[in-house]
């Protein structure tokens, strides 16, 4: 069950064809769903057309009728609502100052950018006062540095209105910046539904691990389980990983995965040995790439300060976890 409260933004992150966009449709009405139920608040949805279940939804494409100005476009569903038009000047007029357009108030859609446009697609959906608000990847169509403008600015809109609002994405950066709560979504089933955080350090599947963020991914076997367990590589070194998420034996083929960032060079001999094969300045981070002898391909985030020394190219190095705790353990599901 995905329980969604009052004024969160929940996002649903997922690969193509998980069933994202098709759970919002069934939300909004346009499409019926085979099983389940769709309550807000107390009243269940299911038989009302999707017209009457006050559900404002912001397309990718945002959807502006090109022959109405941006006021025009904000009032359409309040006149159609049957509001009078004193009621529609002056909800349009609070709309316009929300979604800081007021001076474009009488530009047709063709005159305005990508951003301009999506704040009055949110201005138009909020206009009606829903009770839910649907955003169907509203930010695909923008060039990076806008994206994330708007993303802030829908944010901030999301806030002030306080307004629940379920986000469709397959961006995890946006999913993971702008959202109280992820719901991971894979082939239709819910993979893990909570706080970034906990979905980027506590992923509970697998799946989760590997989609959302990179990883590096190693095949082990369990060598000993308890509070924190200790995993055995393929090439023979030993890892020590936090408590797997479900009951491992020992003995039992699994996955171990940590994150680049969370890896770093060793001062000591402990840990997995390989050579530096490239490194790549990244903005604030490097990330090398380590071939181990067993020819595993380990990729190592560390932070650029000016003056570090960081391992050239050739270099032999030891990689280690920064803590046990960093390091997630799951059941390979392959070995079956």
């Amino acid at each position: 069950m995905l329980e969604i409260m009052a004024g969160e933004l929940v996002a649903l992150l997922g690969p193509s064809g998980c069933g994202k966009t098709t759970l919002l449709r069934i939300i909004a009405g346009f499409v019926a769903q085979t099983e389940g139920r769709i309550v807000v608040g107390e009243k269940a949805i299911d038989d009302l057309p999707a017209n009457q279940r006050a559900v404002g939804i912001v397309f990718q494409n945002y959807a502006l009728f090109p022959h109405m100005t941006a006021a025009q476009n904000i009032a359409y569903g309040l006149a159609a609502r049957g509001n009078t038009r004193a009621r529609q000047k002056a909800r349009v007029t609070e709309m316009l100052a929300l979604v800081k357009m007021e001076e474009f108030a009488d530009r047709y859609p063709r005159q305005l950018s990508g951003g301009q446009q999506q704040r009055v697609a949110v201005a138009r959906a909020l206009a009606v006062e829903p009770s839910l608000l649907l955003l169907d990847e509203p930010f695909a169509a923008l060039d990076k540095n806008l994206r994330l403008d708007m993303q802030i600015e829908v944010k901030r809109i999301q806030r002030i209105a306080g307004i629940t609002t379920i986000l469709v994405t397959h961006d995890q950066e946006e999913a993971l910046s702008m959202a109280d709560r992820v719901a991971v979504l894979n082939r239709g089933h819910l993979e893990q539904f909570a706080a970034p955080s906990t979905i980027y350090d506590n992923p509970r599947s697998l799946f989760v691990n590997t989609f959302v963020g990179t990883s590096n991914v190693l095949n082990a076997v369990m060598s000993e389980t308890g509070s924190q367990s200790v995993v055995t590589l393929e090439s023979g070194e030993q890892l020590r990983t936090r408590a797997a998420a479900e009951p491992i034996a020992a003995g039992e083929r699994v996955v171990a995965c940590v994150r680049p960032n969370h890896l770093r060079f060793a001062t000591d001999d402990i840990g997995i040995a390989g050579i530096v094969e490239m490194s790549l300045p990244l903005g604030s981070a490097i990330v090398h790439e380590v071939r181990t002898s067993s020819g595993l391909s380990l990729k190592v985030s560390e932070g650029r300060s000016a003056g570090a020394e960081t391992p050239a190219p050739g270099a032999a190095v030891i990689v280690q976890p920064i803590s046990p705790d960093l390091v997630n353990v799951f059941r390979d599901t392959s070995a079956h």
